[in-house]
Formats: structure tokens, sequence, C-alpha cells
């Protein structure tokens, strides 16, 4: 009767997160049993035929030494009593034949062929992309949230500066965000006003310290006025000048990307219709703080963004790092104008935006 291979699975440090090594330490008589699931009267493959049981136990053994207990080549040669040239042999048969199968998993939700895909298709430095099939919005940007947040922290140092927009993915970041570094951190926009009166950029800044501890530079100022002068007079006021003048040291930035053709913008849903429909007959598709943007990723109304407390866009495309965060296919024509024109290196996405920005390139 052929004996039962039991599969141990076991998490290991070797270097690469997620990584499942995985092998049958039991060896039927009548030959070798690899998969998940039992296998009658298989025959060992190449690598290993004609081998008995206590050869093959033996390479379990060596494998066993080598992934899961981490001793080096050297020590398991001497262990066994063989070359260490005979001990790299093994391994790779023991690979090659089923005995050692290595399986790379990233943590539940992140899509790493998506994100592969996305980072080369846009040149992007990191493309994060968020498994989120069929789930509400709230729970969608709850995930891109803790996605963003983890990479801040991944990549943020004390030497940083990270500058921060606003919106409700933005707003959730925060709460998620600890165990970023002690370094400053600066408000990018003024406040949208009548839009969500229980979020706004100055708090979300605040949350951001408040758990990293590091210096805050708000803006205590509506992100739209009413015309240009008004919006130049504000800026010389010492509630909003002090960022603004942080504005140019910002090393890293984090910000939300809105869509206005099909409308998901909070800056869009804080303006009356009139001038929504000028700025729009203007070309605006797509917006990140109070920079708004054509198809082409190219600067449009400018001469709205003059009247806003916000940072320009010259200075957002300065800054060396910058994280666009967006869900939704609805965002796909205005995350594309975004990395276009320069203005986000890095993006945070969930599955279906990243599907539909590869499928606009036919990537």
């Amino acid at each position: 009767m052929l004996g039962r291979a039991k599969i141990v699975d076991r998490m290991l440090p070797c270097g690469v997160k997620g990584a499942r090594w995985t092998f049958s330490d039991l060896i039927p008589i009548r030959g070798l049993v690899t998969g998940e699931a039992e296998t009658m009267g298989q025959e060992p493959r190449p690598a290993f035929a004609g081998l008995g049981p206590a050869e093959l136990v033996r390479a379990a053994s060596i494998a066993r030494r080598f992934f899961i207990d981490g001793r080096s080549k050297s020590e398991i040669a001497e262990e066994f009593g063989v070359s260490r040239f005979k001990v790299a042999r093994i391994l790779e048969d023991a690979r090659a034949a089923g005995i050692v199968r290595i399986e790379i998993r990233l943590p539940a939700r992140l899509d790493a062929s998506l994100a592969h895909r996305l980072r080369d298709a846009f040149r992007l430095r990191h493309a994060i992309v968020v498994d989120t099939p069929e789930e509400p919005e709230a729970q969608m940007r709850q995930q891109l949230a803790h996605a963003a947040a983890a990479l801040l922290r991944e990549t943020v140092t004390v030497d940083d500066v990270v500058g921060v927009g606003y919106g409700r993915t933005l707003t959730l970041m925060a709460e998620e965000i600890d165990g970023l570094a002690a370094c400053p951190v600066v408000q990018l926009t003024g406040a949208l006003l009548g839009v969500n009166t229980s979020e706004n950029s100055v708090e979300l800044v605040r949350r951001i310290t408040a758990r990293s501890g590091g210096p805050c530079y708000s803006i205590y100022a509506p992100q739209v006025l009413p015309d240009a002068k008004a919006a130049a007079s504000l800026r010389q006021q010492p509630e909003v000048s002090e960022a603004y003048r942080r504005f140019g040291t910002v090393t890293k930035a984090v910000v939300a990307i809105g869509s206005w053709d099909p409308p998901r913008s909070q800056l869009y849903d804080s303006l009356p219709e009139r001038q929504r429909t000028a700025l729009r007959r203007k070309g605006v598709l797509a917006e990140v703080g109070a920079v708004l943007l054509d198809a082409d990723g190219t600067e449009v109304a400018t001469d709205f963004t003059e009247r806003c407390i916000s940072i320009s866009g010259r200075q957002l495309r300065t800054i060396d790092e910058v994280v666009g965060v967006a869900g939704g296919t609805a965002k796909a024509d205005a995350v594309r104008a975004v990395i276009a024109g320069g203005y986000a290196k890095s993006l945070v996405a969930d599955s279906s935006l990243a599907t539909a920005l590869l499928a606009q390139v036919g990537s």
C-alpha cells in the first residue's frame, strides 16, 4: 500500500516577504509524492529517478537544513559528509523534482502582477495595487488608505519633509499611519468648505504628526478664495505663509487624484455649477490639489489656481517623490493625465483602476 505524503508548510525569514517553502516530508515506498493532494502510483521525477527512499529522505533533510534552518551549504556538507558542490546539486534537484516548492505570496489584497505591469507601463517608481473586487466604495477607500500609509511608512525617513494633500482616502490614511518617521509634515492645500464638515486638511496633517511626533505645518485657510488678490493677501498671513515657505523643502508627498469627467472630486463638488461648467469648458479633466489638468496632463485654468491656497503645479512637479492615490475605473482618465503631466511618480490604486489604465495603453 502506498504511504501518505505529508505536506509541511512553514513561513521562513528567507529575504522575500511572503515566501512560503513547502516540501514533501514523508516519502512513500513506490515513489515521490508532491502536490497538495495524495497521488497514487506517481513515479519520481527525473532528477531523483532510481533513488531509494533513504536517498530521497536525505535530499529532503538537506533541503530542510538549508531552506528552513538557514544553515550554509558548507555546514550542511560537513554534517552529511558530502562536498559543498554535492549539496548545491541536491538542492537544485530537490526543487526540480518537487521536493521543494517555492511560492511567492504578498499579503492579502495586494496584486503583485498588476502592480508590476502598471509600474512598467507608466514607468512609475512605486505601484501598489490593492485587490478589492466588487467592494463598496467605502471599503475600497479604507484598503487604499491602508496601502498608502504602509508605503509612506516604508519609504519616509527622518531626513524627509512630507507634503500631504486632501481627500477622503487621505483622511482615512491619517488613522493608519502609525510608525511614520518623525519628520516635518506640510499641508499642501487649504481646507475645502461646505463639502464634509467632519473632515478637513488641517486636522488630517495634525493627526499624522500626533502619531509620528514630527513638526506640523498647517494651513489655517480655505482652499478657494473669491479672487487672486484675496488669495495673494492671505498667503502673506502667518497662519499660511509658514507652510508656503516649506513647499520648496518637501521631498515626498501624497496626494489624492480627482476626476472632473466623470466628476469624482471634492473640489468639483465644492464649486457652484456655473464655475464647474466654465472650468470644464476650458478642458479640465483632472485635479491634484488646486492644479487643474487636461487629458494630456497640461495645466489649464491657471486663473482658478491663482485664487486658491495650494501648492502650485511647478512646485508639485519638482518634488522628488509624489504618490498619487485613487480608486475606481471612473478615475482612469484623470490618473493617466496626472501621470502624463509628471505630477505623480508613484501610484496606489485598486485593481479595477489598474486594469482600466492598462487597457488604455494596451498592456
